[in-house]
């Protein structure tokens, strides 16, 4: 979940540092930086027309999100590619999103199931791959991805549970859209759809099984790998 900046700042630094993050986010995702780059805040400064500070107010966010690393003397940089990193990013989220979606299935109502429903129409309506935007997924597939796996939860009614979601699934992005690129034989929409139905059908088990299956796809596809996206 992204972070707010603090009330006490200023509504200008504030609108900037959020135009700053959102550009810096967007490059960082579209592979603008490799991973382990430095992210320098004179140059992104520079770039954006703004002062340190508020580069660096965007880049502090960008750390807390999972985004960016910040480095004893050294600055930023984009997290580097290690197996390590996301197999630990990708064993929380097989911890903690069954127990959801386990309590969304119990919790859930009507409402929900139809978000769920309509949330997984986008994704299979979205088109995953535009030329303009290279082998990475869309920009707008990933939202509706993101979408649709919130709205699974979303019927726990737990928000510090959700938050948790939240978080863990900003940090996990560059490792999905590193896998992604480099798995595009992988049946995403096939998972979904089993997801989707196991969910509706109320079969708390057979979900949660097909969403350890779904995480755990993800972290294998980036196994082994030499360092960087192919």
């Amino acid at each position: 979940m992204s972070q707010t900046v603090p009330s006490s700042a200023p509504p200008g630094k504030q609108m900037l540092s959020e135009q700053v993050y959102a550009h810096l986010r967007d490059a960082i995702m579209r592979g603008d930086h490799r991973p382990g780059a430095p992210l320098k805040p004179q140059a992104l400064a520079e770039e954006q027309g703004v002062s340190l500070a508020v580069v660096r107010e965007a880049l502090l966010r960008a750390v807390g999100e999972g985004l960016a690393d910040r480095l004893p003397n050294r600055g930023f940089a984009v997290p580097s590619f290690s197996d390590r990193r996301w197999q630990e990013i990708a064993e929380a989220r097989r911890t903690v999103e069954p127990v959801l979606l386990r309590m969304s299935i119990e919790r859930g109502d009507v409402d929900w199931e139809a978000r769920v429903r309509a949330a997984h129409h986008r994704l299979v309506r979205t088109r995953a791959y535009e030329p303009a935007e290279g082998a990475y997924y869309t920009s707008a597939w990933a939202e509706a991805h993101r979408a649709f796996h919130r709205t699974l939860l979303e019927g726990c009614g737990n928000r510090p549970l959700l938050e948790t979601f939240d978080r863990l699934w900003t940090a996990s992005e560059l490792a999905r859209r590193w896998s992604a690129h480099r798995n595009p034989d992988r049946d995403g929409a096939e998972e979904h759809r089993r997801l989707e139905e196991a969910a509706l059908a109320r079969d708390a088990d057979a979900a949660a099984a097909v969403l350890v299956q779904h995480l755990t796809l993800t972290a294998a596809g980036l196994t082994g790998d030499s360092g960087q996206p192919t």
